[in-house]
């Protein structure tokens, strides 16, 4: 379970920073296809190459274990918005549009909710 949840963290944190497979494993020292054991939790991750991936990919080790308890406190057929491609999509593309132009997008979206 730990793993996992470390894996999909790991990977939706490289998706966001627009990072591929090859990129971060060479940010570490490791091949690709150790990334993609690490992501799909088939693989542990130890504590002093989930620190260089935290290094590599702009994050505290601490991120990867955000959500861990509501995790396994929910029952499993719970939908997740976070894993929903969607929903990365939707945040990659509001942190790539400049700070000034993304408040007023949120305060739109913000308001564009309160209407409904």
């Amino acid at each position: 379970m730990v793993d996992v949840h470390v894996g999909q963290k790991i990977r939706h944190r490289r998706w966001l920073v627009g990072m591929t497979q090859q990129q971060l494993a060479d940010a570490v020292g490791i091949k690709f296809q150790q990334i993609q054991k690490y992501e799909t939790g088939a693989n542990r991750v130890s504590a002093s190459r989930l620190w260089d991936i935290s290094q590599a990919l702009d994050v505290m080790p601490s991120y990867f274990f955000d959500g861990l308890q509501q995790e396994e406190s929910a029952s499993a057929g719970d939908d997740d918005m976070l894993n929903r491609k969607e929903t990365l999509e939707l945040l990659r593309t509001y942190y790539a549009i400049p700070e000034g132009q993304r408040k007023r997008l949120f305060d739109l979206a913000r308001a564009l909710g309160q209407a409904a």
